[in-house]
């Protein structure tokens, strides 16, 4: 066991220390994804207007209503067309962050993994006779808060797991609608 409080404090403050280290690196990631996202949709929307801004003097600059008809039939296909980039662009996005979420939170896991595993090997070292049940209780405390943080990671992958699955969906139904208009 400890031989010391001070063991158990700098064993606590260790792990401590790592959970923040591995909640700072996924709100970072998840951050930088969200500002990815939100440059994204700016730029979007910023093309948008420009369009419906021109798609207005097309219409209003028409010398009759079939002109003015087609003026703005003409602007149906680009904004499908940009409803597909903006879809494969995100898809992009989100590719991106699982890609380094998965890593960061690989590379966490590997660290806490072997953290823990020291820290069993710490307690473990200098047992005194008859105190294996008390060393029992702390290797199963210890597991418990690993089987925990592996649970809160499994769930977060799942979750990027299904926004990407549902961009996918939504881009593969604008590219339907996009090829249904072509035909």
């Amino acid at each position: 066991m400890f031989t010391n409080p001070e063991q158990f404090a700098s064993a606590t403050k260790t792990l401590f220390e790592l959970q923040m280290n591995t909640f700072n690196a996924l709100t970072s990631k998840a951050v930088d994804g969200v500002e990815q996202v939100i440059a994204l949709n700016m730029a979007t929307a910023k093309n948008s207007v420009q369009g419906s801004m021109a798609a207005g003097k097309d219409m209003s600059e028409a010398k009759d209503p079939k002109a003015a008809m087609d003026a703005a039939a003409s602007q149906v296909q680009p904004a499908m067309g940009g409803a597909v980039a903006y879809g494969e662009q995100l898809k992009v996005i989100i590719e991106d962050i699982h890609k380094e979420f998965t890593e960061a939170a690989d590379h966490h896991m590997a660290e806490a993994k072997n953290t823990l595993s020291a820290l069993i090997y710490d307690v473990t070292k200098n047992v005194k006779p008859g105190s294996e049940n008390a060393v029992d209780v702390v290797k199963a405390a210890i597991d418990n808060a690993f089987k925990g943080y592996e649970e809160v990671t499994k769930a977060t992958r799942e979750a990027v797991k299904t926004v990407e699955q549902e961009i996918a969906k939504a881009t593969a139904q604008v590219s339907s609608a996009k090829a249904g208009k072509q035909a």
